[in-house]
């Protein structure tokens, strides 16, 4: 799944007339993503060998934030471990009623390492993110909502569909303004404000000589 993933992730970093990505689980699994292969996991034996994994993964899930594209986790299922870290990697989460989010990590001794943690307190403040790192508890479709770790809920007869209507508002866009946007949204996350403020002035003036200016036709 790890290497998959990248590989996924690297052909979309060259898709110039997307506009979003869904990330969702095979639609007959009870399980959206259950993180690493337990047998790889199972054959890391030294710390060291241990973050080559980590670094790898975090190295996906970066690029995988940082994507020019909206991106949604349609969660059908069960987010266990490493796939509950790699739902906050999306810009977007969508659950299914029946649908479960669970940080088990606790339960086996080990923290989050796919930057699923950081990626948490950003998300949800560091006490929410806390309670439920070190709880291990299961985090249902009603109370990810309530969170605000979850920002809406799917058809289950549909997923694919459902996520997609969802996603029509955000994506009636140019492509180019749309990667434009999202590109500002990741400057104000990662930079210092003054750097944010510099991406977003060369990302306007990008923009402003485009196509999809109407403001100048």
């Amino acid at each position: 799944m790890m290497v998959d993933l990248r590989d996924v992730v690297t052909e979309l970093e060259d898709w110039q007339q997307g506009k979003a990505v869904i990330l969702h689980g095979c639609s007959e699994s009870r399980v959206f993503c259950g993180g690493a292969d337990l047998n790889v996991v199972g054959s890391l034996k030294t710390p060291s060998e241990a973050i080559q994994m980590c670094l790898f993964m975090q190295n996906t899930l970066n690029r995988l934030l940082r994507l020019p594209l909206l991106s949604v986790a349609a969660i059908h299922g069960r987010a266990i471990g490493g796939g509950a870290e790699l739902i906050t990697a999306c810009d977007f989460r969508l659950m299914t009623p029946d649908s479960d989010i669970q940080y088990v990590q606790i339960n086996n001794g080990i923290t989050p390492g796919w930057g699923g943690g950081g990626r948490l307190t950003r998300l949800l403040g560091p006490r929410a993110a806390l309670k439920l790192l070190a709880s291990g508890e299961k985090v249902s479709t009603h109370e990810a909502l309530q969170l605000g770790l979850a920002d809406g809920v799917l058809d289950s007869g549909d997923i694919m569909k459902s996520a997609r209507d969802w996603l029509k508002p955000y994506t009636k866009g140019n492509a180019e303004v749309i990667h434009a946007m999202k590109c500002v949204v990741v400057a104000g996350c990662e930079h210092s404000l003054d750097n944010a403020m510099r991406k977003e002035k060369d990302l306007f003036a990008h923009v402003w000589g485009g196509r999809s200016n109407d403001l100048i036709k």
